[in-house]
Parts: structure tokens; sequence; C-alpha cells
């Protein structure tokens, strides 16, 4: 299902929804299309209307400041833009640098995406002891960040591994 990007009134990035709540909310007055999908509409009875890929909401909601990305297995491999971090091939898991049996957590600059044959090699072991190296390290995306990964505005190639993507 297609996710449509939600900006505050004053345009400012909130979150990402379905298409389908994102068109409930311009039906209901709450929001407004900023951008739409060239070509596609959404078509009934009594509507015509494009569909969005951006929506801006007609009133400030105000949200609390946030520090940090949530942490979350999808968002490693999307910070991580599927590719493992041992060997480059596509990364379908989520290794921990530090196992978490020794006392490694689950948290952004501890975990990598990697393939099932890197991860099941490393075992519960920390990269050294298995004499595998790490292609590129860990970081902590801002909320940000986060949010433009996971519309897949950051393509790859773009931008370096690792380099924020805002100022």
């Amino acid at each position: 299902m297609r996710e449509t990007l939600v900006l505050n009134a004053s345009f400012e990035p909130l979150s990402t929804v379905s298409l389908r709540r994102a068109v409930v909310l311009v039906l209901q007055d709450k929001a407004v299309v900023e951008q739409a999908h060239p070509r596609l509409r959404v078509r009934a009875s009594a509507i015509d209307l494009p569909l969005p890929r951006v929506i801006r909401l007609r009133r400030y909601v105000r949200v609390p400041f946030r520090r940090q990305a949530p942490w979350s297995r999808r968002g490693v491999l999307v910070r991580d833009r599927h590719r493992c971090a041992y060997c480059g091939r596509r990364a379908t898991t989520v290794d921990h640098v530090v196992p978490r049996s020794r006392g490694g957590g689950d948290t952004w600059l501890n975990t990598v995406a990697s393939c099932a044959e890197d991860n099941h090699r490393k075992a519960d072991r920390t990269p050294e002891q298995a004499g595998m190296t790490l292609l590129s390290t860990p970081f902590e995306p801002t909320p940000a960040d986060a949010l433009l990964l996971a519309l897949g505005s950051a393509r790859q190639g773009e931008l370096p591994l690792g380099a924020p993507l805002l100022p």
C-alpha cells in the first residue's frame, strides 16, 4: 500500500499515513493535497480527487519534540538500505554487533542489517571474534532522517551511508 507524507500546517513533516487515511483526511476537509500522483485519481459517484502523495493539515498540530527516532527492526533495514553490513548483499535480518546475551541492546548503534548467512556465521560473537568487519558503522538517524528514509526519499547512491539527510 502506498504511503502519503503528512505535513503540519507549517509545512514540517509529521508522519506517513496510508493512502486510504490520506483520502479520508482530505474528504473530511482536515487536509489539503499539496502534491498528487500524476494521472492517478480517486473517483466515486460524487467525488473526483487526485491521488495524494503529500498532504498538509489545515490546522497546526503541536507535536512534542522528539530527539531520537524510535528503534525498530524495519527502521534498521531501511537505514542500511537492505544491504548486509558484512558483505553488501541483500539483508533480510538484523544483527546485534554486541550480542544481546553479552549485554548488547536493541539500539541504533548496536544493530545492523545483515544477510541470514552472515548473521548465522557471526552467531553469538562480536565481529572481531568472528573475524568479520563492518562495511559501514551504524549510526542513529534523526526523526526527520528516519521519516525521509521510510518514504524512500534517500535513493541509494545519492548520499553516502551514514551521512545526515538534513542539515
